[in-house]
């Protein structure tokens, strides 16, 4: 057995690949969400990256949370990152998100082999059949193996949103609660609630969520915005990420909405933001 010495930092990420480094690692570029996430427990990154879906130039402010822009190099996204910038910038550690499989999310399968190749490489998994809590467990541990300290405000601080979510979503009538993603004048996206661990975790705190007729895709259910208003939401979680159109009035002034980021940063202030902001909108809402 190979023996190690007592600088050793080590964290078995969500592929199941145990990523070892001669030191606990200190400059980290990461996935923009999961970036904003690291900086709520006290560690800000050295870069940010995004998907496929973002801009090339700009990272998307709806995944950022409260990570700082100012001085934060950006390298890109998707097809679009810049590999070079990122190695130039020295990371001791990149950190990168699945949505089940392994495969790397936001970076090109080949580039994230090339990069895996000259840095180490940690991916955690965010797919469908994670839950929130698990999700935030996850980050939270390996924020803990690179120094973050316990937050136990944070965590009062969502439990106090949970309980306040639950309280509004009581009710004789529970409200009727549609997440969508617009795609256009013609048609939207709407979610599949079990398909998103956020929208499951409002599922499970009492929250009524509409799911739609089940039919293609996974995660959402694509179809007109007639389809859509025949649902009769009292509220409704809309996308609003960079690579989302606009809603407009496509449903009518007459339906309350709630901007919904379906990649929110995994940290407990995150989603006590998100819980307390549906508690708010479903007490307005309610008759």
């Amino acid at each position: 057995m190979a023996q190690h010495t007592a600088s050793d930092w080590e964290f078995t990420d969500d592929r199941d690949h145990l990523v070892r480094t001669a030191r606990r690692p200190s400059r980290l570029v990461a996935y923009v969400p999961t970036g904003a996430a690291l900086h709520d427990h006290g560690i800000r990154p050295v870069g940010v990256f995004g998907s496929a879906h973002d801009d090339p130039a700009l990272p998307d402010p709806a995944k950022t949370g409260s990570l700082p822009l100012a001085g934060l190099p950006y390298f890109g996204a998707g097809p679009a990152l810049d590999l070079d910038a990122l190695l130039v910038a020295r990371p001791d550690l990149v950190v990168a998100l699945t949505y089940g499989g392994g495969q790397v999310y936001g970076i090109d399968p080949e580039a994230a082999k090339h990069l895996e190749e000259q840095i180490s490489l940690v991916v955690l998994d965010v797919g469908g059949g994670r839950s929130l809590s698990g999700i935030r467990d996850r980050l939270t541990a390996l924020a803990r193996s690179l120094g973050a300290e316990p937050d136990p405000e944070a965590d009062a601080e969502l439990a106090v949103a949970e309980r306040r979510l639950t309280a509004s979503a009581v009710g004789p009538v529970r409200s009727r609660v549609l997440a969508l993603s617009p795609a256009g004048p013609d048609s939207v996206h709407l979610a599949r609630p079990y398909a998103w661990p956020d929208l499951a975790a409002l599922a499970g705190l009492g929250v009524g969520l509409v799911d739609p007729e089940p039919g293609q895709g996974a995660n959402w259910s694509t179809t007109t915005w007639a389809e859509a208003a025949a649902l009769e939401p009292d509220l409704v979680l809309t996308d609003v990420r960079g690579n989302a159109a606009p809603l407009g009035d496509a449903l009518g002034s007459h339906v309350p909405t709630l901007s919904w980021n379906p990649e929110l940063p995994p940290s407990a202030r995150e989603h006590a933001r998100f819980h307390t902001a549906v508690a708010d909108a479903l007490k307005a809402v309610r008759p």
